[in-house]
């Protein structure tokens, strides 16, 4: 007869300090030891994948080659976003770039737009994306996030960004024509 509340009780025990590779080869051990059906059995009362627990068992059984620290095989895990959609760092570098602040002979770069805004914005376009995810690129990016430190009385000029846009389009002019900006 399995023992199930026993084999749960030692992945229990030993949950918090194995890490993915050790949980696998020790609910392959439980299921070599106790022969047929064992894998279904450990994968009941642990909840470890009957793959998981096959892949263990192939290692098991495969002299132990130097794996170092890894965990999982070279190429494991999921794949970066960036790497599954190669558009969405420029699209986002195409949103922030017209409201980037900060001189642009220092290494510092900043933006007001928000992170939400970003992500929707991105959403918008076809990105599967979140505030997070838009942090890290915009972090990768060099950017780092701003917010006006005091605000300044009355309203401010209803084409207040439709004159930064123009500014934008000038220096982009004058820098591609080779002339100085001012």
């Amino acid at each position: 007869m399995v023992e199930f509340d026993g084999i749960k009780r030692r992945f229990e025990l030993l949950a918090p300090v194995v890490d993915e590779r050790t949980r696998r080869l020790m609910a392959a051990a439980e299921a070599l030891a106790l022969g047929w059906g064992g894998a279904t059995a450990v994968s009941k009362a642990t909840g470890v994948s009957r793959r998981a627990i096959g892949e263990g068992v192939k290692e098991l059984s495969q002299p132990r080659q130097a794996t170092g620290l890894r965990v999982r095989r070279e190429g494991g895990g999921r794949k970066k976003t960036v790497t599954k959609d190669p558009t969405l760092l420029a699209d986002l570098e195409r949103l922030v770039e017209p409201v980037t602040r900060g001189d642009p002979e220092s290494p510092l770069r900043w933006t007001c737009k928000s992170l939400r805004k970003l992500a929707a914005e991105l959403n918008g376009m076809g990105h599967r994306t979140s505030q997070h995810l838009v942090s890290q690129l915009l972090h990768e990016l060099g950017y780092s996030l701003q917010a006006n430190r005091k605000t300044l009385e009355g309203a401010s000029h209803p084409d207040r960004d439709a004159q930064f846009g123009h500014i934008n389009e000038q220096v982009r002019a004058f820098q591609a024509s080779g002339d100085p900006v001012i």
